[in-house]
């Protein structure tokens, strides 16, 4: 008997990729068949990087990892899932604080398409306080970003924000 390759999704807007969403992507890779990295085209919100170099910073930073990929996706992130056969929708957790959001979301997901579960992955502790948003912040105000991100997306804000300095 032949089993179904066990396919998850890991969707984001990933602006930029943090090094505590590596650590959930190296956490999924060993546990499915097929991982793949979703950048989510969000209209509501306003991105520091456009999506090819989000795509860029990602790949750039998920390399040796045979079973992860990267995808971008516009619509219902469930309406991907049942696009490519994904039954996993992976999310990380950092805090409590994070859990209701996401619940709400995986139970809303549930509902729209029963056959996907959401598993939520915890980064390694020192990531826990890390976000997006931060690393932007303390970047824009040329604070130290080293930590927190992988080589590539530390290149790609130190371009960016000397770019913008400049203007």
């Amino acid at each position: 008997m032949h089993s179904s390759p066990r396919i998850a999704i890991y969707p984001g807007t990933f602006d930029p990729i943090t090094n505590g969403h590596i650590d959930i992507i190296q956490r999924a890779a060993p546990i499915f068949d097929r991982v793949v990295v979703i950048l989510a085209i969000n209209s509501s919100k306003q991105p520091l990087f456009d999506l090819a170099e989000r795509m860029d910073m990602v790949r750039a930073s998920i390399g040796g990892l045979p079973n992860v990929e990267v995808a971008s996706f516009g619509g219902l992130v469930v309406n991907y899932a049942k696009e490519i056969g994904a039954s996993v929708i992976i999310r990380g957790l950092r805090a409590i604080s994070d859990f209701e959001y996401e619940f709400q979301i995986a139970l809303m997901n549930r509902e729209q398409f029963p056959g996907v579960d959401t598993v939520f992955l915890m980064p390694a502790e020192r990531y826990t306080y890390l976000s997006s948003s931060l690393v932007k912040e303390i970047s824009r105000h040329g604070g130290n970003v080293e930590n927190f991100v992988p080589s590539a997306v530390l290149e790609s804000l130190q371009r960016k924000f000397r770019r913008n300095q400049q203007v």
